[in-house]
């Protein structure tokens, strides 16, 4: 368990997992369900034991679609998106890259015409950190 990963993911996120009560509400509205290795109220518990680096070696969190569903539902305000995206940026930031910069915009509209404005704009906001 590395405590500093843990810690930065918790300060980056803003998110208090201990608030969690294991409801699984988030899971049962998340679109990706089935798509995901971890699913949110696991991920949250995963953050709180520290299992960090197993998350960020995990698929699931590039199947969240980062659509906020989760936090809609949780009763307690846990806000799981936010510790996905948490721990996204400490992936990117242990590469010690980003993924997209802004001059590479462009490119992808020319590739994909009708790739949808709201993808390109989420992913420059997330791996741009």
């Amino acid at each position: 368990m590395n405590n500093n990963l843990k810690e930065q993911v918790l300060r980056m996120s803003g998110v208090n997992p201990l608030k969690c009560m294991r409801c699984g509400k988030c899971s049962a509205t998340c679109p990706s369900y089935d798509e995901m290795e971890y699913h949110p109220h696991q991920i949250v518990y995963m953050v709180e034991k520290g299992e960090i680096e197993k998350l960020m070696a995990s698929p699931s969190i590039y199947k969240c679609l980062s659509c906020f569903a989760c936090v809609e539902r949780c009763p307690r305000d846990v806000e799981p998106a936010k510790l996905v995206e948490a721990i996204r940026l400490a992936v990117i930031r242990q590469q010690g890259q980003n993924h997209l910069k802004a001059k590479d915009i462009p490119d992808l509209i020319e590739a994909d015409p009708d790739l949808p404005q709201q993808a390109l704009v989420t992913a420059f906001r997330k791996y741009t950190k």
